[in-house]
């Protein structure tokens, strides 16, 4: 099974408002970044939607290393919050409807597909990665303006 490194990141200008998200894909000498973007969403499904693309761009089962900078995203996958709220008919624990489960439903499906760990990285700071998935995604909210 190769190992595949990603990175990814979501911004919105206003939430909701137009954001953008930023995927970078490492494997070996190979690097491939993915960005794109809405008119009017939320950070959080841009967060979302980089991830589900960069998993997406995948062609064949894979050993992810994936790094974000999204609590949102890596504590919902990684403490089973997106499972038991799809496992509930996406109602949070405290009754309330878990946001955004057509995004949640498709990454639950990718990470079945792949086996994925989860790294959380702070924003903004010294990762050189993080910051070029940060640039592309706040380029991309920027087209929309």
């Amino acid at each position: 099974m190769k190992t595949v490194t990603i990175y990814t990141d979501g911004a919105c200008s206003g939430n909701p408002g137009p954001g953008g998200w930023g995927a970078i894909l490492l494997y070996g000498p190979h690097k491939k970044e993915l960005s794109g973007g809405e008119a009017r969403t939320t950070n959080n499904r841009m967060e979302l939607t980089g991830v589900i693309t960069a998993l997406e761009a995948l062609t064949e089962p894979c050993q992810v290393e994936l790094y974000s900078d999204s609590k949102y995203v890596i504590d919902a996958l990684d403490k089973g919050w997106a499972a038991g709220w799809r496992a509930r008919g996406w109602v949070k624990g405290d009754k309330k409807p878990a946001l955004n489960p057509d995004l949640w439903q498709r990454l639950l499906e990718l990470c079945e597909y792949h086996k994925v760990n989860l790294h959380w990285v702070k924003g903004h700071a010294e990762n050189p990665y993080n910051n070029r998935c940060d640039q592309l995604a706040v380029a991309e909210s920027k087209k929309f303006k």
